[in-house]
């Protein structure tokens, strides 16, 4: 692409308005130090030196979105609890919108608490439920999501197996979306990954794709017709215009009809993959809902992931440096 028209490109995304409809969550950080164990029971003792909340799983995507120029409308249920104030807090403070986030007594807000001493990971607490929406929380989750439709451009599913998203939701959600024309793309997870049947891009890392078709084939670089086999049978399943398959070290693949490409990873050093899948997806949605190709919108999702990895934990692309290294990649 010249880099005019990829600047082109670049200044459409401030066009787009992005909904995301899914788990969200924070995701809480306590750093410390730790010196010796405790007397009570053989687990380390961490001095806490600070504290972080970050915006996690949708919410994270929403920041990826926003980070692109494009404007997020994030639509989820979260708890009527600390953790959803927290969450509602740190979305006023990125300037994210709220309109769409429907608060329930009935569930807890999704907040996953690490604990970090000498740069490691000691322990994880996750408070949480993984059980399905009520109906009073469903019929008031697709009230907000129907609100949001009229003024979006390509919707996101961002599945977490939190209860958000469940099977009758989802094909709503795709069918309410096909008959206004707005393309719609998932970031799947196992528990819904033959739902999302008629969706315009379909995005698992390997991983999923094994576990979701419940298929045992290599990576594309030891088994690639087993891959590939993976790959139709997910297409003849769930019928997306593309497939998007991140692939770790390997790069990724994507197939639009019978055109499938294949793009190796960008050689980096790698801090923390953490939230790369979120920019994936984010880069993805935009290129969808401006009409790119499948070749093109795999390469500078591609470029976008492997650019967070450079970065400790979970933080959203930087525009600026992206279209540079588009740019320099000759995209």
């Amino acid at each position: 692409m010249p880099a005019d028209t990829l600047s082109n490109l670049f200044a459409d995304f401030n066009k787009l308005r992005v909904l995301i409809i899914g788990d969200v969550m924070v995701d809480a950080y306590v750093w410390g130090r730790s010196t010796r164990l405790s007397p009570e029971a053989p687990v380390p003792v961490v001095h806490v030196a600070r504290t972080e909340n970050r915006l996690g799983g949708a919410a994270n995507v929403a920041l990826n979105v926003q980070a692109l120029g494009a404007t997020p409308l994030l639509c989820a249920v979260i708890g009527d609890d600390a953790g959803g104030d927290q969450l509602l807090e740190l979305l006023h403070q990125r300037g994210l919108p709220a309109t769409g986030l429907v608060r329930s007594p009935h569930r807890p807000t999704t907040v996953k608490q690490r604990i970090l001493a000498q740069g490691q990971q000691l322990l994880r607490i996750d408070s949480e439920v993984e059980t399905d929406l009520n109906a009073d929380e469903t019929a008031q989750l697709l009230g907000a999501y129907d609100a949001l439709l009229a003024r979006a451009d390509v919707v996101v599913f961002e599945d977490y197996d939190k209860g958000v998203l469940r099977e009758e939701i989802i094909a709503q959600c795709i069918a309410r979306a096909r008959q206004r024309g707005i393309p719609t793309v998932v970031d799947p997870k196992k528990k819904n990954f033959l739902a999302y049947r008629g969706c315009t891009l379909f995005k698992p890392n390997l991983k999923e794709l094994r576990e979701g078709l419940m298929l045992e084939f290599g990576d594309p670089a030891t088994d690639r017709p087993g891959f590939e086999a993976g790959v139709a049978r997910l297409r003849e399943a769930l019928e997306p215009e593309i497939v998007l398959v991140t692939l770790s070290e390997h790069g990724v693949f994507a197939q639009q009809a019978d055109h499938k490409t294949y793009l190796p990873a960008h050689l980096r050093t790698i801090s923390d993959v953490s939230g790369a899948g979120d920019t994936v997806i984010s880069i993805a949605a935009c290129c969808v809902a401006l009409r790119q190709s499948a070749p093109f919108l795999a390469a500078l999702a591609n470029l976008g992931g492997g650019l967070v990895c450079e970065q400790v934990g979970v933080v959203p692309i930087e525009k600026q440096q992206l279209l540079a290294e588009a740019r320099e990649a000759g995209l």
